[in-house]
């Protein structure tokens, strides 16, 4: 069902259809590789070459990632951004990305401890798996128990 609402001023009006992109392809925008030889690491963009790729730099002494072109299909685009001129130097890249502080955010955010979680459980052996297996049962019994408790003093 379809539901009409009606405005009586032009201003009081919600702007139709709203914005749902938040994440634009601009200089300076940090982007995680998702593909290639750098998959999983991150870099900054610091030049649009075309409508499907871009100018990418690490540098390379902070993150691992040499300024090369790359496709827009291999590379995510993050909330991060520095504020670097076009084409910026490794030495200016550098200094923008500690000034914003800029790894420390991406370490801190809940994608990056995501992957890392990933990273981790994806090195785990056998024995590894067995034994988080069982912390994970004793935890579940302890859950049930106090969940038991409480239900048992209502």
């Amino acid at each position: 069902m379809v539901r009409l609402v009606l405005f009586a001023c032009v201003a009081c009006r919600p702007l139709w259809p709203p914005n749902t992109f938040t994440r634009f392809v601009s200089i300076g925008r940090v982007v995680l590789i998702n593909y290639g030889p750098d998959a999983g690491k991150i870099a900054t963009i610091i030049d649009v070459v075309d409508e499907n790729k871009a100018l990418v730099d690490g540098p390379f002494s902070v993150t691992g990632v040499n300024r090369h072109v790359i496709n827009f299909k291999r590379v995510s685009l993050t909330d991060l951004t520095v504020d670097i001129p076009l084409q910026a130097r490794e030495k200016t890249l550098k200094k923008a990305l500690a000034k914003a502080d800029t790894l420390a955010k991406w370490e801190a955010s809940t994608w990056a401890k995501k992957l890392q979680n990933k990273k981790t459980r994806a090195e785990l052996s056998d024995f590894d798996r067995f034994k988080a297996m069982i912390a994970r049962k004793q935890k579940s019994a302890l859950v049930k128990k106090a969940v038991a408790a409480a239900r048992k003093a209502n």
